[in-house]
């Protein structure tokens, strides 16, 4: 079976994103990429997703969820299952970067959504909430206002 070339890094803020593998691979089963988080980045809202899972896999360092009010820790080798309609954010606390890994079944999140957002994100001011509430809703996203 032949290797599967890398995709561009998309920049959405202080995180990089990178796709292994997008849904025209995999017949739309799912999509996987690759996530590095620098310690202290700004990270997305709060959301859910009701038309896909979520499941992550460690690589380096650790990023810290909050699923459904419960916080759990992804640390290299760890692997964290987020259902439809769950509630979740993530943060690294960390003085390192952390990276993992990201599977989306079945693949209806792409690249596409990720260069969207970074282009409304990486405007440069205060960031537009608005703009990234309409793109998030377009890909399937949920975002839930802080408490």
């Amino acid at each position: 079976m032949p290797t599967v070339p890398a995709h561009e890094i998309i920049r959405v803020g202080q995180i990089e994103v990178q796709f292994r593998l997008e849904a025209s691979q995999t017949g739309g089963a799912f999509t996987m990429f690759e996530f590095r988080v620098p310690a202290a980045a700004r990270v997305p809202v709060a959301h859910s997703h009701e038309l896909f899972d979520e499941t992550l896999f460690g690589l380096e360092g650790a990023t810290t969820w909050a699923v459904s009010g419960e916080s759990v820790t992804l640390g290299p080798g760890d692997v964290l299952f987020i259902p439809r309609g769950a509630v979740h954010g993530f943060e690294n606390r960390g003085t390192a970067t952390a990276r993992g890994l990201s599977v989306i079944t079945p693949g209806l999140l792409g690249p596409n959504f990720f260069q969207e957002i970074g282009a409304v994100v990486n405007a440069g001011g205060p960031p537009d909430i608005a703009r990234i509430t309409q793109v998030m809703l377009r890909h399937g996203l949920r975002p839930v206002a802080a408490a």
